[in-house]
């Protein structure tokens, strides 16, 4: 059995073979080319339209030339006193012209258009083929006309006497077909000339194709328009942040994320980016103006990580990663450790105060018992009152607490100022317990395992604002360095296994200013830090405070230090 044979891909094939190509360096070089091509085609036609015309005009006027040339006055003696012959002195004298000059004819006629000299003597004494009347008339003509000699460019001038009275008339002609020759002469010429800026169009056309071939990664039209389809896809898609800046620090492009995280608007794009963003680290990073990887910065609320990453152009691409919430469960964390480790330390303690409490049963010392247990409890309930006696709002209330458990743990004396007052109206009273444990905590960290070790904290109401004070007795915070320490992203302390440091009085600046208050430090009185936040409207109303006993306590001036 024969086997069937098919031929379906050959056709497909010479169709892909001599179809348009689909990449973009043969289509733009194919473009290129056929764009070249034409304009030197439009080029030479354009030039050669009005060749012909100027050539004959040429020719026209170098027939008239050579007739007023002719029309002497001794010609037109000649004429009036001899009579009309092929040895005259007209014929003569037209000839050597004639020849002379390379023109096909030079015609002298009388006032009644009889010729008195021709190329053929025969002609001689015979009427023109043409109507004089025109020269006859004193006027000079130019023209291309047929005549008995051919077509011809012609210039006819009137032939005068020395009393200026017209006689006759010169006719000169030179043959169209020498025109056509000057013109068909020059084509090769022009040709040439336009061969060469065609070659020099395709190397161009070539040059800028193999560029574009490199920048485009040799790709097709279709490929480079699905790539920029899927990356816009992809940019505002993806969960992360992306800032696209040109080299002058203009805001290329913001994907969907970006615009959440920095509280931008599509209209972002083409503005700098200093004006968006205003003075302040985020800016400072996205710029390069700070350099490193994963850079720290707080935007509003947020807390996000950022690397940049310089593109070819002298632009840069940034990227954004949301780490608030991470940050917030690591500051959980830490806590929570914390409390463990209070926890641990009291169950510690605890056993050894039923073991003392046991040996006391034991040992039939039940006064002395009694006497113990009254002391413990009472340490811890005068704690508790003295804190819930001044803050009134019970989660306030019961951070610092927790804070003075922990405090008692690593040895530092943590107590409420007896000025203190603050009542449960709070508007965000999770504010204030940010504000409150980032202080504390930092104190804590600056006093631990130093003799005498104390931190105390301040409240007062001013109308509706909330006035905080944290004091420790610790080393202090030199002057130069007052302001850095409210950077995100610096700290004197080891970062924690969950995450980066720099971040807690970065917040509490961020909260104080986002209210419209304030937050420094100053030196205590001690010789420790003393930090001071005023958060504006932070009561429910305006109700007056209740006076504080002792001392008035008020922020010191700002840039005030010991």
């Amino acid at each position: 059995m024969r086997p069937v044979q098919t031929r379906p891909a050959r056709p497909l094939a010479r169709r892909r073979r001599f179809g348009w190509p689909r990449r973009v360096f043969a289509q733009v070089l194919l473009m290129q080319l056929a764009i070249a091509t034409g304009v030197t085609v439009l080029a030479t036609g354009l030039f050669l339209a009005p060749l012909s015309d100027q050539l004959d005009d040429q020719a026209m006027r170098r027939a008239l030339a050579i007739a007023e040339t002719t029309a002497s006055p001794g010609l037109a003696a000649d004429l009036v006193g001899t009579p009309p012959s092929a040895r005259g002195p007209v014929q003569t004298e037209a000839e050597r012209i004639r020849v002379s000059t390379g023109a096909e004819y030079v015609v002298v006629m009388d006032t009644r258009g009889l010729r008195w000299s021709h190329p053929d003597p025969a002609q001689i004494g015979r009427r023109v083929s043409t109507d004089p009347s025109a020269a006859l008339s004193g006027r000079e003509v130019m023209e291309i006309d047929s005549g008995t000699l051919g077509r011809s460019a012609r210039g006819k001038a009137p032939l005068r006497d020395a009393d200026g009275r017209i006689v006759g008339a010169v006719s000169v002609g030179i043959e169209y077909d020498s025109v056509r020759d000057r013109l068909l002469a020059a084509i090769p010429g022009l040709l040439a000339y336009a061969g060469g800026a065609l070659a020099v169009g395709a190397l161009a056309a070539y040059l800028i194709s193999r560029r574009l071939q490199r920048q485009t990664h040799d790709l097709a039209f279709s490929d480079i328009s699905a790539l920029l389809a899927e990356r816009e896809a992809m940019l505002h898609g993806i969960r992360e942040g992306v800032v696209a800046i040109d080299r002058t620090g203009r805001v290329r492009l913001v994907n969907d994320e970006a615009q959440r995280l920095l509280g931008l608007g599509p209209e972002a794009a083409g503005r700098p980016l200093d004006e968006l963003l205003g003075q302040g680290r985020t800016a400072d990073v996205l710029a390069g103006r700070v350099t490193g990887e994963d850079l720290v910065t707080v935007q509003g609320h947020r807390v996000l990580i950022a690397n940049r990453m310089p593109t070819d152009d002298g632009g840069a691409v940034a990227t954004l990663r949301d780490r608030t919430e991470l940050e917030r469960l690591g500051r959980e964390l830490d806590s929570t450790r914390g409390l463990i480790d209070a926890l641990r330390a009291q169950d510690h303690e605890h056993a050894n105060r039923l073991h003392t409490l046991l040996g006391l049963l034991e040992l039939d010392m039940h006064e002395e018992a009694v006497e113990f247990v009254t002391e413990v409890v009472g340490v811890h309930r005068a704690t508790a009152e003295q804190v819930t006696e001044r803050v009134h709002d019970p989660l306030l209330a019961a951070l610092l607490v927790g804070k003075a458990t922990v405090a008692a743990e690593r040895g530092v004396s943590l107590r409420i100022s007896p000025e203190s007052l603050l009542p449960d109206r709070l508007v965000d009273p999770r504010e204030l317990v940010t504000v409150v444990g980032n202080l504390v905590d930092n104190a804590l960290d600056a006093v631990a395992g130093m003799p005498g070790a104390r931190v105390e904290v301040a409240f007062r109401t001013e109308g509706r604002t909330v006035v905080l004070r944290v004091t420790d007795s610790g080393t202090g915070v030199p002057e130069e360095r007052r302001e850095l320490i409210f950077t995100e992203g610096w700290s004197t302390k080891e970062p924690p296994s969950h995450g980066r440091r720099g971040l807690g009085l970065a917040f509490v600046r961020r909260l104080a200013e986002r209210r419209g208050g304030t937050a420094r430090v100053a030196g205590g009185q001690d010789g420790g830090a003393e930090f001071t936040v005023v958060l504006p409207d932070a009561l429910t109303d305006s109700e007056p405070s209740v006076p504080a006993p002792g001392e008035p306590f008020a922020p010191e001036p700002a840039g005030e230090s010991r």
